[in-house]
């Protein structure tokens, strides 16, 4: 079995793009493994920033044809044209599957570099495949090592220690600009209604500040807040919340912008200074706010620039954790790739041993003789296949177990089987308890503001 992953973020396509190709991301894994494709497992991790398919496919001369399979049912999925699809995505196999998804786990991937959250998505991920059934044993393996590795960046290095996020790295900016540090007394206005928006009231609560106004283009405010608190905003009254706000924070990562000119209008009465928090990867405000009298604008880049300057050590820690992990974890997944191929020998082996020793009994009987003929040759043959296994497990380290299985063909006649792993059925309902790996579909960023 060979594992691959096509990967889209914004760091490669537009936020835009991202959300369009992952339009029907629930449906590509059991839509993928129904068409009876090259592919025999698919985990997908989806969020509002990234799109990331995990597949394992039947060998090395499947690998195009699992990705070709991907493609087309995105692009069935998603409306989009094949060829935008394949141009939207990188496409890693071997040791960078792992590598890959172990950073994007340990939050190495991320705006805030060691933000854990993300951590919780790749698990859920997993967990949501599980119960669908379309995780092979390959991907089973890749994604809770994924996790492991997570749990060691996070007790071995200071990264996350912190408990760091983007959110909460804006936050300390804009108590650092504020002539008042007091959340308490602030007002605050939430543009958007995901699970960022969510993960934004919840840091803002623990700071002590409780008017918070929430406002949603697509009207989701009402229900929203009706879960988390805060005053739901409509249209209308919009212009009233940001006229008396302190600080304004968009995290939905809508089409429409707020201009400079929308700002200028509403806080002309307004002589207290305003923060604004642009968290949206497409801006919900036009960055030209940041030139109207009494605003300060604080972005993604300034939260990267203020991001710990004492995590440079820890991050190069972790790198060296993620890339010994996913080493140790191809490794083994090269080395179990061989198990078929050393059984394959060994059953052929001990049958012609089993053959011979008939003949010997056959002619001698139950005696002693017979036995110690029987022991010899069994000491003799598992002596033969001792260097044969070994040379099996160094090949697939270092890439070339398919040698070893041309060898055995061309030698012995020897077709290692190549089964399928069985995929896990279906978890019970309940499983399905530990929540989507995807926030509402308005945020224009992860849940943790991963990369």
């Amino acid at each position: 079995m060979v594992l691959l992953s096509l990967i889209a973020t914004h760091s490669d396509v537009d936020l835009e793009t991202v959300a369009r190709l992952s339009a029907g991301a629930s449906q590509v894994s059991s839509s993928l493994l129904e068409t009876g494709s090259a592919v025999t497992g698919s985990v997908v991790l989806a969020t509002c920033n990234r799109f990331e398919v995990y597949c394992e496919a039947k060998s090395e001369a499947d690998v195009e044809a699992a990705r070709s399979a991907v493609v087309a049912e995105i692009s069935r999925h998603s409306g989009l044209s094949k060829d935008l699809v394949s141009r939207s995505f990188t496409t890693n196999t071997g040791e960078s599957v792992a590598k890959h998804l172990f950073a994007v786990g340990a939050g190495l991937d991320s705006a805030v570099v060691g933000e854990r959250e993300i951590a919780g998505q790749v698990r859920r991920a997993l967990i949501e495949a599980q119960d669908k059934g379309t995780a092979s044993g390959g991907l089973t393996r890749l994604f809770q090592t994924a996790s492991r590795t997570a749990k060691d960046v996070g007790a071995l290095t200071a990264l996350g220690k912190r408990g760091l996020s983007i959110v909460s790295v804006a936050l300390e900016l804009a108590t650092d600009l504020s002539m008042d540090t007091d959340w308490s007394a602030k007002d605050v206005v939430v543009f958007g209604t995901g699970a960022y928006a969510g993960a934004t009231m919840a840091l803002l609560k623990e700071r002590g500040c409780t008017r918070i106004s929430v406002y949603s283009s697509s009207g989701r405010a009402e229900s929203f807040t009706a879960s988390r608190g805060g005053t739901p905003l409509t249209r209308d009254s919009l212009p009233d919340a940001l006229a008396a706000a302190d600080v304004v924070i968009g995290c939905s990562g809508s089409e429409s912008q707020v201009s400079a000119q929308d700002v200028r209008r509403v806080r002309k009465s307004s002589s207290k200074p305003l923060i604004i928090i642009d968290l949206a990867l497409t801006h919900d405000f036009d960055p030209a706010v940041r030139e109207v009298d009494g605003v300060e604008l604080i972005t993604l880049e300034s939260v990267r620039l203020a991001a710990p300057a004492e995590q440079v050590e820890s991050l190069k820690q972790a790198s060296s954790i993620v890339a010994d992990a996913a080493k140790s974890f191809s490794e083994l997944q090269l080395s179990r790739q061989m198990d078929s191929a050393i059984v394959a020998l060994r059953r052929h082996t001990l049958n012609v041993l089993d053959s011979e020793l008939e003949k010997v009994r056959a002619q001698h009987g139950c005696t002693g003789a017979a036995e110690e003929v029987e022991f010899a040759m069994r000491r003799m043959v598992k002596q033969l296949l001792h260097v044969p296994t070994v040379r099996a497990r160094e090949l697939a380290a270092s890439g070339q177990q398919d040698d070893y299985i041309k060898g055995l063909e061309a030698l012995f006649g020897i077709t290692p089987e190549n089964p399928v792993e069985r995929r896990r059925p279906a978890a019970s309902p309940h499983a399905a308890d530990t929540g989507s790996s995807r926030p509402d579909s308005e945020d224009g960023t992860d849940t943790a503001a991963s990369a």
